[in-house]
């Protein structure tokens, strides 16, 4: 990481011929990228690194191109050599979505999403004029095969995790007929992909858009329905149907001829159905198979959105064994294996997380149970053996991101939550008291102090428990002197 971070600071002051006074790591995103606010003496900007380099090169080519069109974007001041790095504009950290999340729906949210709306049927239909569909990322058009692609990484990574029984043939026909549906569109202009509230920056109450670096040529229709049916956002069915209509008002007025609504709807409609299956799918690949909490909470929220979606909306096209099942999983009973059992001020529950030298030995158990988990980090690579992270713990970034980088922490504290989160469930259930776990590694400085940070910030987060946190060994970690 400090080579990363020396590269960055080498080209910003290549670039701006002046110092940087201050390089800070940003929390890592659902990429691979690695971001960092960078400082001068008046301004901030954002460096972004990644391996990457096509991926690097699309996000390059689209924001200058966008920008010559005057498009609501970052601009990009300086990139090395290799592609590895580029410098943008810091646009700030105030997301669409935490405004709503700040202000609730209200007018000037309201009036946000608005202007997210306006700003995306320009971006899709000016971006598109001279647009090189040949640099982007992936494929050049979200045609047939991409929605297929959608479709089967919601078989794969929900639908088949929930092993009800269906007709695969049946349904892979029904994916072909949709797919086929959905391309015969003649609104096709630049497609955003991603295009959700937490991609759109709010900056003196105007709206830019970041990460569209996996956007091709596609429905109009598709963005709009990425938004507005953003679980997490949770618009209501006035909003929605009030924001298309407004959305359509103003492509209306950069194309050459107004939009046959009826179709348009129906064919958004479809979109919608696709872009909630693909979510779907990512909270299935992320939850259940990366075993991460936030997205498998998510899924009950998103199950939600589809129940009633099938209850209120139709695609134009017959589609039986899909529909069959899709009625199927919007079932109480199946939203009921992904709600999580959470903790409420009345919950008795204490879970005790300590960390500890195994020279100094385990730590006892006081709460009279005799003891509960104990998990040895010592098979996990020690930074504690570079001179450069003797004076931190496992709560510094830098020996964080040492772990989480170059050592298989990661795949160590999975297994550690599902062994871990069977007992917290069952405790809560139970009205128990208290639960123990424990971190050891050599010193108690380093990898168990990260694990219980991490775990206890899983724990809170994922079942709302209350949580005492221990570090046994922090008036003898090693300091500076």
């Amino acid at each position: 990481m400090d080579a990363i971070v020396n590269e960055v600071t080498n080209l910003f002051e290549q670039h701006f011929n002046k110092p940087c006074t201050a390089i800070t790591k940003l929390p890592q995103s659902g990429s691979d990228r690695t971001y960092f606010r960078v400082y001068d003496e008046n301004n901030t900007y954002i460096a972004t690194y990644g391996l990457n380099i096509k991926e690097n090169d699309t996000f390059i080519y689209f924001s200058r191109h966008f920008e010559s069109k005057d498009l609501p974007v970052p601009h990009i001041y300086a990139v090395n050599e290799a592609k590895t790095i580029y410098i943008q504009e810091d646009l700030g950290t105030n997301s669409l979505l935490n405004k709503l999340e700040q202000h609730g729906h209200n007018d000037q949210v309201y009036g946000l999403f608005c202007k997210s709306l306006d700003k995306l049927a320009r971006i899709q239909i000016k971006g598109h004029e001279a647009l090189d569909y040949g640099r982007c990322l992936t494929a050049k058009e979200f045609g047939r095969q991409a929605i297929m692609s959608d479709l089967l990484y919601f078989k794969y990574y929900f639908l088949d995790t929930l092993q009800l029984p269906y007709d695969k043939q049946a349904m892979l026909d029904d994916f072909e007929a949709l797919g086929s549906y959905l391309t015969k569109t003649e609104y096709k202009y630049f497609m955003f992909r991603d295009f959700q509230s937490r991609n759109i920056i709010v900056n003196n109450d105007e709206v830019f858009f970041i990460d569209y670096q996996g956007g091709m040529q596609g429905a109009l229709q598709y963005d709009v329905a990425s938004l507005l049916w953003q679980a997490k956002a949770e618009l209501s069915n006035e909003w929605k149907d009030s924001l298309l209509s407004y959305y359509m008002d103003r492509i209306d007025a950069l194309l050459d001829k107004p939009v046959n609504r009826l179709i348009f709807t129906s064919q958004y409609n479809g979109y919608v159905l696709i872009r909630l299956l693909q979510v779907l799918g990512a909270y299935g690949f992320r939850g259940l198979f990366e075993r991460k909490a936030h997205f498998l909470a998510s899924i009950p929220l998103a199950l939600k959105n589809l129940r009633y979606f099938m209850a209120h909306r139709q695609t134009g096209i017959a589609l039986p064994e899909f529909d069959r099942i899709l009625h199927i999983i919007v079932a109480d009973d199946i939203a009921a294996r992904f709600k999580t059992v959470q903790a409420t001020e009345q919950t008795p529950l204490v879970v005790k997380i300590k960390s500890f030298s195994y020279k100094k030995g385990i730590p006892e158990d006081n709460s009279g149970n005799g003891g509960g988990f104990v998990f040895d980090c010592r098979g996990l690579l020690n930074p504690g053996r570079f001179a450069e992270y003797k004076t931190l713990s496992g709560k510094d970034k830098r020996v964080m991101d040492f772990l989480e980088q170059k050592t298989r922490m990661t795949t160590f504290l999975n297994s550690v939550f599902d062994l871990v989160d069977i007992s917290v469930e069952d405790y809560i259930t139970r009205n128990f008291e208290s639960l123990s776990v424990n971190f050891g590694c050599t010193g108690g400085q380093h990898r168990s102090v990260y694990a219980a940070e991490q775990t206890a910030r899983h724990l809170k987060n994922k079942y709302k428990v209350k949580i005492e946190l221990e570090h046994c060994n922090e008036q003898n970690w090693v300091r500076p002197q």
